[in-house]
C-alpha cells in the first residue's frame, strides 16, 4: 500500500517538477544516480571496483515511442560495453527491453537485444536484462530465452512478488544465465502480486530455489538484512558461483562490510538523463527517500 501511494505521488506533474527542478531534488538524484553521461559512469564504476566491488551499468530510460529512440539507446549501450573493455572494469551492463523497443516493436527489439548480447560476448562480458511491469514480464523471458541460447551471456531479473516467478525461474533454468531475485518495484495488481509480508516469504523460497539450482547464477539483489542473513544460509555448501547484488547509493557500509567478508558485490550504477522514473521507484521502495527530500526543500 506504501508503495502504491508513493507511486501515486510522485506520478503528478506537480511533484515531477517539484523534484526535478529543484535544487533539493537534484540532490536527492545524485544519491542514486552517477551522472547524466557515460564518463560520469564510468567514473563511478572505477571508485567502485578500486573498493572490491564489481558493477552494473544502467543507461535510464524506458517505454520509447520511437523506433529511433530505441536505436539511440542501443547504440548508447554499444559505448557503454566499449567503455567498459577500455577501461578494464569489472563491469557488465543492465538494460530495459522497453528502451529497446520492446511493447513498440518486439522484433525490433530481439534484433537490437542481439547486437548487445553479441558485442558484450566479444569482450566476455554479460548483460542483465531489467524486469519491467508485469504486462511485460511474458515477453521479457521469451525474448530472454531467445537470446540467451544463441549467446549464453544473458541473465534477467526476478521480481519475488510476482506470483508467476517461481515457474519462471524454472523456465530460466533450462536456458542457464544469472538471476537476479528483487522484491519488485512496480505497483502491482493483488490479483498477481504477493503483499506485505508474503514478499518476504516468497523471496526467501525463490532464494532457496535458485540456490539449488547449479544452471544459474543466482544473484541476490536485496538490502534488508534478514534477505541476507537467509541468503547467506541457503547458500552454505553451494560450490557454484552466486552474489550479491546492492543499488548504488544504499547501504554503501553493508556493500564494503559483505564484499570484506569474501562474498562478491555487484553495485547497480544507473546513469543518464532519464532519471526520475528510476528516481520515484527507489522513494516507493523506502519511503525514508522522500523524508530526506522533503527535509532538504524545507533546509533541515
Amino acid at each position: 500500500m506504501m508503495r502504491s501511494a508513493v507511486l501515486a505521488v510522485t506520478n503528478r506533474s506537480a511533484t515531477r517538477k517539484l523534484i526535478t527542478e529543484t535544487t533539493a531534488g537534484k540532490k536527492l538524484a545524485g544519491r542514486f544516480v552517477a551522472g547524466s553521461e557515460l564518463t560520469d559512469a564510468i567514473a563511478v564504476a572505477k571508485q567502485l571496483n578500486e573498493a572490491g566491488l564489481l558493477v552494473s551499468l544502467d543507461y535510464l530510460g524506458e517505454h520509447v515511442t520511437d523506433p529511433a529512440e530505441a536505436a539511440r539507446a542501443t547504440d548508447a549501450y554499444l559505448a557503454c560495453i566499449d567503455a567498459i573493455e577500455e577501461h578494464s572494469l569489472d563491469a557488465n551492463i543492465s538494460v530495459k527491453l522497453t528502451q529497446l523497443g520492446m511493447g513498440l516493436d518486439d522484433d525490433a527489439a530481439l534484433r537490437n537485444l542481439d547486437r548487445l548480447a553479441s558485442a558484450a560476448n566479444t569482450h566476455g562480458m554479460s548483460i542483465t536484462i531489467d524486469m519491467e511491469e508485469s504486462d511485460h514480464t511474458e515477453m521479457t523471458v521469451r525474448l530472454f530465452e531467445r537470446v540467451q541460447r544463441k549467446y549464453g551471456n544473458l541473465g534477467i531479473a526476478i521480481q519475488a512478488y510476482l506470483f508467476r516467478s517461481p515457474e519462471d525461474v524454472r523456465r530460466i533454468g533450462r536456458v542457464g544465465g544469472h538471476v537476479r531475485l528483487c522484491k519488485g518495484a512496480y505497483a502491482e495488481p493483488q490479483e498477481i502480486a504477493h503483499r506485505g509480508d508474503d514478499v518476504e516469504a516468497a523471496f526467501d523460497e525463490l532464494c532457496d530455489q535458485l540456490m539449488g539450482m547449479s544452471e544459474v547464477k543466482p544473484a541476490i539483489a536485496t538490502h534488508d538484512d534478514a534477505r541476507i542473513a537467509h541468503a547467506l544460509a541457503a547458500a552454505d555448501g553451494r560450490e557454484d558461483p552466486w552474489e550479491f547484488q546492492m543499488l548504488y547509493g544504499v547501504r554503501r557500509d553493508r556493500q564494503l562490510e559483505l564484499a570484506g567478508q569474501g562474498h562478491d558485490m555487484r553495485i547497480y550504477v544507473p546513469y543518464g538523463e532519464a532519471w526520475y522514473p528510476y528516481l520515484t521507484r527507489r522513494m516507493a521502495e523506502r519511503p525514508a527517500n522522500m523524508a530526506f527530500f522533503l527535509r532538504a526543500v524545507v533546509g533541515k
